[in-house]
């Protein structure tokens, strides 16, 4: 189904700088994906947003947004009325737009649904910007500073034992020096037993970091980081709930293992609440959830100046690139058989390759992330019935 929005007249449309083409038409289409090892009886599949913005000059981008679980429709809502009802006509330049647009759209929420809604305009609209020079997204940004380090993360407190060391196995095998996996067992005494084995898998001199995707209250974590440290754990990742700012505060006094969060953490202000209380060692914004590129990078610059280490979440092909624009090497994580590529979902080669514990970033224009127009997962999957209503657009009058 398509639908029509006319944008204000040329003279009195918001044009952003002066050199900036505007936007003429936003459109989406909601893209069902399988996973090949699902992440938990309730999340068999992810779903994604595509979006493909247009500028009165007739260019393309191709931007996304992306959720694992819930919220997929009613982002693609956000997009298709509130979001391009705003945004065509206006300004080109991500940067321009994203404030206003936040700003326009915070009565229905700072961030969450919001951001990741918004996210999926600013990817495209970066997107356009590169392809305008025929250039890759990280010469966009500055070029390419340092080079990224994937480790091995994998969505398996469902696995058993024997799966769990065999997945351990394999990470050891592709030439991974960090690994991640889940925790927060019903028993810690479950916890302590498939830590200890994964570390015995993969040896003493790799790293080694735990999730507990915000399993636990104040005093289960104490009891839990007390028993798992003499694992020599690099980081425990959402310990607590992420928005219980105060409890965080306790764990910090309470353990000398350091706090990873940020996946759950959508916004600048939340991300420097959490800085400025010294509650966290490594911040981990997801470029999708925090609003698009303009944001993280915002949030990347905020935690630089703190001191604190950034370790994109997810999105290995996006994360990847905008860990190639820091100035020093940062971890990027690579979740087992669940990148765009290892999907199948993607119409073009990937814009990263990964080799070893090494990512290197490939010879593309924009973002280099395009889906096929008929992915083998498209629209129908574990997750629901297809959308009724896939693909939407938005446009101003010639």
């Amino acid at each position: 189904m398509t639908q029509h929005h006319t944008a204000p007249d040329a003279a009195t449309a918001p044009t952003g700088t002066a050199d900036a083409p505007r936007i003429r038409s936003l459109s989406t289409r909601l893209i069902r994906v399988p996973l090949l090892r699902p992440w938990g009886p309730d999340v068999r599949s992810i779903s994604l947003i595509e979006t493909v913005v247009r500028d009165d000059e007739g260019a393309e981008g191709f931007g996304f947004s992306w959720t694992p679980s819930i919220g997929a429709h009613a982002a693609q809502a956000l997009l298709d009325h509130d979001i391009a009802a705003f945004a065509v006509g206006r300004s080109s330049d991500p940067e321009v737009l994203w404030p206003e647009l936040w700003r326009h759209l915070h009565e229905a929420g700072s961030g969450g649904l919001t951001t990741i809604a918004m996210a999926g305009l600013d990817l495209a609209l970066w997107d356009l910007s590169a392809r305008r020079t025929s250039s890759g997204l990280v010469e966009t940004l500055g070029g390419q500073r340092s080079r990224p380090e994937v480790y091995g993360s994998g969505v398996n407190l469902h696995y058993s034992l024997d799966e769990l060391m065999a997945q351990a196995g394999r990470w050891v095998d592709a030439g991974f020096d960090a690994v991640k996996m889940k925790v927060g067992s019903p028993r810690l005494a479950d916890d302590v037993e498939r830590v200890s084995a994964v570390r015995d898998t993969i040896g003493p001199g790799r790293r080694l970091m735990i999730d507990a995707n915000q399993r636990w209250n104040i005093d289960q974590a104490e009891r839990a980081l007390d028993a798992l440290a003499e694992f020599d754990l690099a980081w425990i990742e959402e310990p607590l709930r992420a928005d219980d700012l105060p409890a965080h505060v306790l764990l910090r006094e309470r353990t000398t293992v350091p706090i990873a969060l940020g996946e759950n953490v959508h916004t600048r202000y939340r991300f420097d609440e959490f800085l400025r209380a010294g509650v966290v060692d490594v911040v981990q914004p997801n470029a999708v959830r925090v609003g698009g590129i303009t944001a993280f990078r915002e949030i990347a610059a905020l935690a630089e100046s703190f001191g604190v280490q950034v370790a994109p979440h997810l999105l290995l092909e996006l994360s990847g690139q905008l860990a190639a624009t820091f100035d020093s090497p940062t971890l990027v994580e690579s979740v087992e058989d669940a990148s765009f590529d290892a999907l199948g979902v993607l119409a073009a080669p990937a814009p990263v390759r990964v080799h070893g514990s090494t990512l290197v970033i490939t010879e593309h224009d924009g973002l280099g992330i395009r889906f096929a127009a008929a992915p083998s997962a498209t629209a129908t999957g574990p997750a629901g019935p297809p959308d009724p209503s896939p693909s939407t657009t938005k446009r101003m009058p010639r």
